[in-house]
């Protein structure tokens, strides 16, 4: 497992089932694909459940394809990191990811 840093955490209660170690929305859903994010989701969630979600710093994240490190990344529609194409630059991979189901230190970028 990856190290990671987390400067701010907030709780958001889980307006889905939410993965452990995948992009959330601000309202505590999974996002679209190339979205805007919130943050990390840092465990497992029910839908309405309050669940930690890491906003800023960096963060393990769930790789949903091959990603080089200092690449940014956007989201899928299943909240897994992947190489920034036509979406919203949610982070930066601080290591690479062999592919999909890797785990890696992601660096966030507010957006």
């Amino acid at each position: 497992m990856s190290q990671f840093s987390p400067v701010y955490t907030r709780n958001v209660k889980a307006a889905a089932n939410l993965s452990a170690n995948r992009f959330v929305t601000f309202a505590g859903t999974v996002p679209t694909a190339g979205g805007n994010v919130l943050g990390v989701n840092n465990q497992a969630a029910t839908s309405g459940e309050f669940t930690s979600v890491t906003v800023l710093g960096s963060a393990i994240v769930e790789a949903g394809a091959e990603i080089t490190a200092n690449a940014l990344v956007e989201t899928t529609n299943t909240g897994k990191a992947i190489p920034k194409d036509t979406g919203v630059a949610v982070g930066r991979a601080m290591q690479a990811a062999v592919g999909d189901g890797h785990k890696i230190e992601v660096l966030l970028i507010q957006n």
